[in-house]
């Protein structure tokens, strides 16, 4: 017996574990459930707990360049403190529900190349911990969906899409990084805007909703940003016009005026500034979620994210499990 948990304390011998999913996607803010299978190994161990880990793909500004990392944004623990016999296989079922801000990976089933993942930790009293990493496939909320559809109607196209560590000032930003869905402009506007980026804010009571124009220059003024922002509720979704709604707000940003009052708009100057790095938020406990890890940076893939930010590190050992997940979807494998 000493001798199967001294095996075990190096990874022979010791639990397994698999997390299966419950199949579709979810929406920011809804419930993901799923159970995790674990299959005992060759001696008994106490089990001190069952982690799931929301783990994203972000690309950072360092210095002149760009890096990409993983940056673990939510943590919660759906089990604890009990034995798991040898061979005794058991599966512990979980809900537990998304943040406001998780990025969206999918438009209609079509994937947008944005990759999140769920990873599991199990903690072994006495032996080395185990892991698994499994995609995780989130689709827009009603109003998210409804805006992106508007764009779409009138003649603007869909580009890429991409998570940017870093902070957009004046916003209740929760999360230490926001996503960016780049469009290319319609004809109307083609001449005027290189591009433009939507992000969605997504909070229980509603959607904070920027954009970022990338403003074509003339023969004698170079190009430059604009940015501005809008507010709406989750009620709003049934009882508007999103595409003469979204037209009004493409119309602002391109012209550069000041907007005040009107449909879930915020008083501002057009101008808009993004304020990168200066992510600070409190950080709340409630319900399961529990320990560090929100805005928890680690290296992962050739340049490697080099950030640091409040929060324990996610264990060294995940390290290449999570850059060969994400490898993975570069090469167009699923997860």
């Amino acid at each position: 017996m000493v001798f199967k948990r001294l095996l075990g304390s190096i990874g022979i011998g010791g639990p397994s574990v698999d997390t299966v999913l419950t199949p579709g996607a979810v929406r920011p803010g809804g419930t993901l459930t799923g159970e995790v299978h674990l299959k005992g190994g060759n001696a008994d161990f106490d089990i001190e707990h069952i982690t799931l880990e929301l783990i994203a793909r972000v690309e950072a500004e360092l210095g002149d360049g760009e890096s990409e990392g993983a940056v673990a944004f939510e943590r919660f623990t759906v089990a604890s403190g009990f034995r798991l016999a040898e061979g005794e296989q058991r599966s512990v079922p979980f809900s537990v529900t998304l943040p406001w801000e998780t990025p969206v990976t999918e438009l209609h089933g079509q994937a947008l190349g944005v990759v999140l993942g769920v990873r599991t930790e199990l903690g072994v009293a006495g032996a080395k911990d185990k892991g698994d990493l499994d995609p995780l496939t989130v689709a827009p909320l009603p109003a998210q969906e409804a805006i992106l559809e508007a764009f779409g109607r009138l003649g603007f196209g869909f580009k890429s899409a991409d998570l940017e560590y870093g902070h957009i000032g004046g916003t209740g930003q929760q999360l230490p990084f926001y996503q960016e869905i780049e469009i290319s402009p319609s004809p109307q506007y083609a001449g005027r805007v290189n591009e433009i980026e939507v992000t969605f804010l997504a909070n229980p009571q509603g959607m904070e909703v920027v954009l970022e124009a990338d403003k074509r220059g003339g023969l004698l003024s170079g190009g430059h940003d604009a940015l501005t922002r809008f507010t709406l509720s989750h009620e709003d979704v049934d009882h508007t016009h999103w595409t003469t709604e979204v037209e009004s707000w493409v119309r602002q940003l391109v012209e550069h005026r000041s907007t005040h009052g009107g449909h879930g708009t915020y008083g501002h100057d057009g101008q808009g500034t993004y304020g990168h790095g200066s992510y600070g938020h409190d950080e709340h406990h409630h319900g399961h979620r529990s320990g560090p890890g929100m805005g928890t940076a680690v290296a992962a893939g050739a340049a490697g994210l080099a950030v640091g930010v409040a929060g324990g590190l996610v264990a060294a050992e995940a390290v290449d499990e999570i850059g060969d997940f994400f490898e993975g979807d570069d090469e167009g494998d699923e997860g």
